[in-house]
């Protein structure tokens, strides 16, 4: 649920234009790599779920012992892994958030704080 707020803030209002200019600029400080980074492993943290989701639903019906530790070995390496992503990824916006110019962001203050928000609250969930 966190991967899905981080990824919906930053694809809702994570862009954003000044009035006399069409093009999108990331309100992480015009840093794109922000935005993309943040909805990148959004998107890729929400599929992780689903997978896992469904090996936990097909777990008691592996019957090789072998096979079940290995996928518990790749459950726990892969939210080892996403824990020190998600990490990276609130330091990196929080730091990019805190370089932004008020004047810079007219639309999609509180989303960005939501996204910073909710990535934090995701290295705890992973």
């Amino acid at each position: 649920v966190f991967a899905l707020i981080v990824f919906a803030c930053l694809v809702g209002e994570g862009y954003t234009n000044v009035p006399s200019s069409p093009q999108l600029f990331c309100v992480f400080n015009h840093n794109e790599d922000a935005c993309r980074y943040g909805i990148g492993i959004g998107i890729l943290a929400f599929l992780a779920c689903i997978f896992f989701f469904t090996v936990d639903i097909y777990f008691p019906q592996i019957s090789n012992t072998t096979d079940r530790k290995y996928l518990v070995l790749v459950d726990l390496g892969f939210s080892g892994l996403w824990t020190l992503l998600w990490f990276i990824g609130f330091c990196f916006l929080a730091n990019q958030w805190s370089w932004t110019r008020a004047e810079d962001v007219h639309v999609g203050a509180d989303s960005a704080r939501a996204a910073i928000t909710f990535s934090f609250f995701s290295i705890f969930s992973w």
